[in-house]
């Protein structure tokens, strides 16, 4: 593939036209002969919790293995894939990213969490919330759309929770701010603006910035910036077929040689040795 493929749903381009998406890990499965290509959502969310049976994940190039009773939490963008075991059961729930938005209280410390690729262990409350919501989507009872949001909401906070508890060291501090700066980030990172192009735009001072940054994750705003563009990169080398010299101008380097010079002090790899290892690995 030239490009990592962007799907609403998985082989799909329309738009979600529902409040959520419900259907069984088999429904889609069967279709692909269990197997899913490496892809994104750009504007989904999705949880994924496996109820029987298992296989194999990538959540953005890091491997996991799924087994009875363990959630996928995929965030809007994530590149992912999976080889099912031939009769797995579970579910998927696909959230557009403006309704989870909508659940999403400023400075509870829930985003961060919830933009973590990630597996973890489930637990009956998150079965049986993501169990009201598949007959809450098949229903089409009066009300629908706002049980549906409202049970949303529920399971963003319940998957975040058990995020937060299989990583407890993970918590970061004023969450709210770190979230609107890595909001921010997500939009621009391709625009290589500085600390301070962030900083105003949150009305702060950068020095400010840099420090909740750095009390939350150990590293200054500035880091922050250059890992999410490395991040890019490391998705469009890994999983599509465009040049260097394509994903560099793509990520808004005006020369190749300077990007190629940025990704190896980052990673330790030139871009083409960081592709072949991935090709490798595959």
């Amino acid at each position: 593939m030239d490009r990592i493929e962007s799907y609403n749903l998985f082989g799909e381009s329309d738009d979600l036209p529902d409040v959520v998406h419900c259907e069984t890990i088999a429904a889609r499965s069967l279709r692909h002969d269990w197997e899913f290509i490496p892809h994104r959502h750009a504007r989904l969310h999705q949880v994924l919790m496996v109820a029987r049976g298992g296989g194999r994940g990538t959540l953005d190039g890091e491997r996991w293995t799924l087994s009875n009773g363990q959630l996928a939490n995929v965030p809007a963008g994530c590149v992912h894939g999976y080889s099912f075991t031939p009769g797995t059961e579970g579910w998927v729930v696909t959230i557009p990213s403006e309704v989870l938005d909508e659940g999403l209280a400023e400075g509870e410390g829930l985003r961060p969490l919830l933009g973590r690729p990630i597996v973890v262990d489930g637990n009956d409350e998150i079965v049986a919330t993501t169990r009201a919501i598949f007959a809450a989507f098949g229903a089409r009872a009066f009300a629908r759309a706002h049980e549906l949001r409202a049970r949303t909401a529920l399971l963003a906070g319940l998957v975040a929770r058990a995020i937060a508890e299989a990583a407890p060291g993970d918590a970061p501090a004023d969450t709210g701010l770190r979230a609107r700066f890595e909001a921010l980030v997500d939009r621009h990172f391709a625009a290589h603006l500085a600390v301070s192009d962030y900083a105003r735009r949150l009305g702060i001072t950068p020095t400010h910035l840099s420090r909740v940054l750095r009390d939350a994750t150990g590293r200054p705003a500035s880091a922050a910036i250059r890992e999410r563009v490395i991040r890019e990169a490391r998705r469009e080398l890994a999983y599509s077929n465009l040049s260097i010299a394509q994903v560099a101008y793509g990520l808004g380097y005006e020369d190749p040689a300077h990007f190629s010079r940025v990704f190896r002090r980052a990673t330790g790899l030139s871009p083409s040795a960081f592709r072949k290892k991935t090709e490798a690995a595959g």
